[in-house]
């Protein structure tokens, strides 16, 4: 018996390279959508959930077009969100993303990735596969908190968009990452999303 996790990132945003994240789907966040749709063709999901913001909502429902046994349902405690703030060991380098987050922004995000915990990571009887479809800093906070690693640690994990993470749970054992930021079924043109520094 075991608890499948499917972490998707939202595809590229229609605004992105303008530094806008909310908007509407770009032709190409479209096509890595349903790229990722045939990857997932398959598995039998028993739920799914998206973030309420308009490019996981999209991607949810370019998603379920291809898979019409899915049906996915927006979850606020799948939002985007800064989980935790900086800490004395966090490196320098990631001091300047904190600059202007507030500690209210800080306190409901960890707040809210508490409840995503409680209800996500549930135990199940039985097989069971969930869809997550959520933002970069949410699928950084889940893989952090599954490997146990210090709170600052998803601020250094970044997903492409539509990248696949999967985390597992057997029954009796604690959560496992079993694949992170997937790309497998993206070409190189619709690989989009990760920061300038890294290559793909």
């Amino acid at each position: 018996m075991t608890h499948h996790i499917y972490l998707v990132r939202h595809g590229e945003p229609l605004d992105a390279e303008h530094g806008l994240s909310d908007g509407p789907l770009s032709p190409r966040g479209r096509r890595q959508a349903e790229s990722l749709a045939l990857r997932l063709s398959g598995i039998p999901f028993d739920s799914a959930w998206h973030s309420p913001l308009q490019p996981a909502a999209e991607t949810a429902a370019v998603i379920a077009a291809k898979l019409p046994a899915l049906t996915p349902q927006p979850s606020a405690l799948l939002f985007d969100c800064i989980p935790s703030g900086p800490s004395p060991e966090m490196p320098p380098y990631y001091a300047p993303f904190f600059g202007s987050v507030t500690e209210d922004e800080i306190e409901a995000g960890r707040a809210q990735l508490a409840d995503a915990a409680v209800e996500f990571f549930r135990n199940h009887r039985g097989d069971c596969h969930d869809l997550l479809i959520t933002h970069n800093f949410v699928i950084g906070w889940f893989v952090r908190e599954v490997l146990g690693a210090p709170d600052w640690r998803w601020v250094s994990l970044n997903q492409a968009n539509c990248g696949l993470t999967v985390l597992a749970q057997k029954a009796g054992r604690p959560w496992s990452l079993v694949t992170h930021n997937d790309l497998a079924h993206l070409p190189a043109e619709l690989r989009t999303g990760l920061p300038d520094p890294y290559t793909l």
